[in-house]
């Protein structure tokens, strides 16, 4: 059985490796500048066409992710260890404030069809976030996978909300706060990367 202190605590990692990993403050003046031009009716309907498809990606995964390590043969401990590295990866870039190429477009041009791609992949169901989804799924527990699966629902409502209000968090927030925010979020990303490929190593090895 689980304790509800253990819940709770995994609830709140699970959270924090979420909102650290999809950014939805960071994200806000990427999707301004994806819907730059349109009406805040197309922009509600893009948003929420783009959460509804990072959310049934990722809960997809969570669901099927001990079928797909069967089917390729992958082992636990190697896809904590690889997906601690990928993550630690993203957290890095994140600190030396480095832009994805895939999220700055160079010339942006506005297309119902972003909900799905970029904007739903990668941008908010990218690899970093199905890596972690998949990690705190990977206990095999129900209870576990049922509230990482509403954990990321809970973040997708919170994505939604901040796209809602973009406009005004970007002229009252500012591009430099945001840039702030980012770094530290890249740092948590970093550190779960890390704690990831430890629990990989001491899996391995049985330590």
């Amino acid at each position: 059985m689980n304790s509800i202190s253990e819940l709770l605590t995994f609830t709140l990692t699970v959270f924090t490796g979420f909102f650290a990993i999809m950014n939805p403050i960071a994200n806000v003046p990427i999707f301004s500048a994806m819907v730059e031009g349109a009406d805040e009716a197309t922009k509600r309907k893009i948003s929420k066409r783009a959460l509804a498809v990072a959310f049934v990606i990722v809960v997809l995964f969570v669901l099927l992710g001990s079928f797909i390590f069967e089917i390729f043969g992958i082992t636990i401990p190697a896809f904590k260890i690889t997906g601690g590295i990928l993550i630690f990866f993203v957290g890095f870039e994140m600190l030396q404030s480095k832009k994805s190429s895939v999220k700055h477009l160079k010339e942006p041009h506005f297309d119902e069809n972003i909900a799905i791609s970029p904007l739903g992949i990668p941008i908010l169901s990218g690899p970093g976030t199905i890596v972690t989804a998949m990690n705190f799924a990977s206990k095999g527990n129900f209870i576990h996978i049922g509230l990482v699966i509403l954990v990321f629902g809970l973040m997708c409502l919170l994505t939604y909300a901040a796209f809602s209000i973009s406009d005004r968090i970007v002229k009252r927030v500012g591009n430099n706060v945001i840039t702030v925010i980012g770094k530290i979020m890249g740092l948590i990303i970093a550190i779960i990367g890390t704690n990831m490929v430890i629990e990989g190593v001491k899996v391995a090895f049985g330590l």
